[in-house]
């Protein structure tokens, strides 16, 4: 077996990614090496492949989440041992190879219950769908959500976490095909079609009122339909840009006190204290079934299909690269 890694030549498309073979050097002190089981991807690989995110050299390595074993462990590190089960996600990017050395501190042990595939597939979404629904805001027992792309991997984490809080959860899909995934999920409603008229959907679900919050991952004009979705003082958040660019809001779309939100999981992450908090409560949820369903599988040479397929929203549910 070869071990291979994806290097991207420069911002832009899919062209730009290069397969080679990888040679690994020996963890440094304070590191691990894992050997990746599975690699999670995500529409920020995305981003930082096209350059809408930048990295700071080139070529890069991106890909923020993975699982495997040890299988080398740096001086100093005493918590680890090779052969055990683990994963990460966030910073920094560079998941897309066989092997990688990561710090320890980055690393989180896998329990029994959680696979590989599981962990590479929900982990960052997971940690993701806790900041939002948690830390951004707060959803409780009784709030009423509104969560686009609901069949997608983080909408269906968003979906099923919401949820398991007792909240009303309406979900936004592109297809009748969605429409029943996520309703497997556990949404409450659903609004079927990239022409429906969501803003009109939402008030009429909500007796007029508007949901309590609102996440927005789709981007292009959907911001402002989502803001007009949202009660008076509840939020918007915007969390990605899969349709295109967000154009500028007008200030007055926050009247009459309605809060837009702009978070970012890897700056969260930035700090440890509150990646391991986050880690280990996107690792609990997993065991108790919120998690992302794996839409397709491809091999790390077969990079460009996969973020393809991303692009593309046919695909519900995570894409995972394997190391063959």
């Amino acid at each position: 077996m070869v071990d291979q890694i994806v290097l991207l030549s420069s911002p832009g498309e899919t062209a730009q990614f290069q397969i080679q073979e990888q040679r690994s050097d020996p963890p440094a002190a304070g590191e691990i090496k894992i050997r990746h089981h599975a690699i999670g991807t995500n529409f920020l690989d995305v981003y930082h492949r096209k350059g809408i995110y930048p990295l700071t050299s080139y070529p890069a390595v991106i890909g923020a989440e993975g699982a495997g074993v040890v299988e080398a462990v740096g001086p100093g590190v005493d918590n680890f041992k090779i052969g055990e089960r683990v994963a990460y996600a966030g910073p920094p990017v560079g998941a897309y190879c066989s092997t990688r050395n990561i710090a320890a501190e980055r690393i989180i042990k896998l329990p029994d219950t959680v696979s590989a595939k599981m962990a590479a597939s929900s982990l960052l979404k997971g940690m993701t769908a806790y900041m939002l629904l948690k830390k951004t805001f707060d959803v409780r027992d009784g709030h009423s959500v509104l969560i686009h792309a609901a069949a997608g991997g983080l909408g269906s984490i968003l979906v099923r976490w919401a949820k398991s809080i007792n909240a009303t959860v309406i979900g936004t899909v592109s297809t009748p095909e969605k429409a029943a995934l996520a309703e497997s999920y556990g949404a409450d409603h659903l609004v079927v079609g990239r022409e429906a008229d969501i803003v009109a959907e939402v008030k009429r679900l909500t007796d007029g009122r508007g949901v309590d919050v609102a996440y927005d991952g789709i981007g292009g004009d959907m911001l402002v339909k989502s803001l007009r979705s949202v009660r008076a003082f509840g939020m918007a958040v915007t969390i990605g840009q899969a349709a295109g660019p967000v154009p500028p809001v007008p200030v007055e779309e926050l009247r009459p006190g309605k809060a837009l939100s702009h978070p970012s999981i890897m700056a969260w992450c930035a700090d440890a204290g509150r990646y391991r908090e986050a880690a280990q409560a996107a690792i609990r949820a997993m065991e108790k079934g919120i998690v992302s369903e794996i839409g397709a599988e491809y091999s790390l040479a077969d990079v460009a299909k996969a973020h393809e397929e991303m692009e593309s929203g046919r695909s519900a549910g995570s894409i995972l690269l394997i190391p063959r």
